[in-house]
């Protein structure tokens, strides 16, 4: 199966984005042929200085490669290093009904949360499209909220079959059935539009500061406390193993513990468990050449699968042959 993913340098990645979904996204191209991509293209949409999207794109580079990416096996890549996605998105907006467009609940959203509403914000989904449907994808992994995304583009490429033949692969969504909601320190999912986020290779002084203010409710040491619905609780989920995690649970719902004892236990489990990637990362930021290389070398691969994809859009719709260009 070919797994395609994308992922904005909209900032510094946090353990939300971790946890949530790359976890997931870095387990599947064990067994699948994986094409993951910076979405540097899309993050225009937000209008970032240009010295600001180059830092975050490469930083989200060096993110990906040391949490585990792995080059042999799968395909790693800047979006903008295959120009072709542009003008499959043109030639897709060709075929895409407005109607489908003015459905999608995404653009709404984001001007709602004071984002310009230009018209590459709301074209968003068709470059979507073509990002998937440009290497043959069979499966898009994603969380639940982010399902409509994939049903714009099967409709896409459905229409596009219907009309000039059978061209593209209808992509299956993956739902990411594990997906961790990661609460912030102020209780709310955890997102950098909130600026409650803990930074996966953040100072391990400033984790620290941070775990300890994430809001709880006001129960005494003395009482039982609810795990289920405890901040804390949440992230020591997420890093504890089994049996630590079942004695944390017996001394919740006795009560005697203090939710600060748990915070300095979180700040420990996060200590080790990112403190392999946070090593590795260092040593990518030391050869910063080698990151560069990676993503070359992968645009040059998912540019030849575009150009075969080209190829054949290009002669349903009976524009030029670019096999010799």
């Amino acid at each position: 199966m070919r797994v395609l993913s994308g992922i904005q340098p909209s900032g510094k990645l946090h353990i939300g984005n971790f946890f949530g979904a790359m976890r997931q996204h870095l387990a599947l191209q064990a067994e699948n042929e994986g094409f993951y991509f910076i979405a540097d293209y899309h993050a225009l949409t937000t209008n970032p200085k240009p010295e600001i999207i180059k830092e975050h794109t490469f930083g989200v580079a060096m993110d990906y490669l040391a949490l585990g990416l792995d080059p042999e096996k799968t395909v790693f890549w800047r979006q903008s290093d295959v120009p072709e996605v542009t003008e499959l998105a043109w030639l897709l907006s060709c075929v895409t009904p407005m109607g489908l467009l003015q459905r999608c609940t995404s653009f709404k959203d984001k001007v709602e949360q004071g984002l310009s509403p230009v018209h590459g914000l709301f074209a968003y989904p068709v470059l979507q499209a073509a990002d998937i449907l440009m290497f043959d994808s069979n499966l898009v992994p994603v969380g639940a909220d982010q399902k409509q995304h994939i049903e714009v583009t099967r409709d896409i490429a459905i229409k596009f079959n219907n009309l000039y033949g059978e061209t593209f692969v209808v992509p299956e969504e993956h739902i990411l059935k594990s997906v961790a909601v990661v609460p912030g320190i102020d209780g709310r999912k955890m997102s950098k539009s909130y600026d409650n986020t803990i930074e996966i290779f953040e100072p391990e002084k400033s984790v620290k500061k941070k775990v300890m203010r994430i809001v709880t409710d006001s129960t005494p040491v003395e009482d039982p406390k609810d795990p289920e619905t405890c901040n804390i609780f949440a992230l020591l989920k997420l890093v504890a193993l089994p049996d630590e995690l079942a004695e944390w649970e017996e001394k919740y719902r006795k009560g005697g513990v203090g939710y600060g004892t748990v915070k300095k236990r979180v700040v420990e489990l996060l200590h080790e468990y990112f403190g392999p990637f946070r090593q590795k990362r260092e040593e990518l930021e030391n050869n910063r050449d080698y990151v560069e290389k990676v993503l070359s070398d992968g645009a040059q691969k998912a540019r030849a699968v575009a150009r075969q994809t080209m190829t054949r859009v290009r002669d349903a719709m009976g524009l030029g042959d670019i096999r010799n260009g």
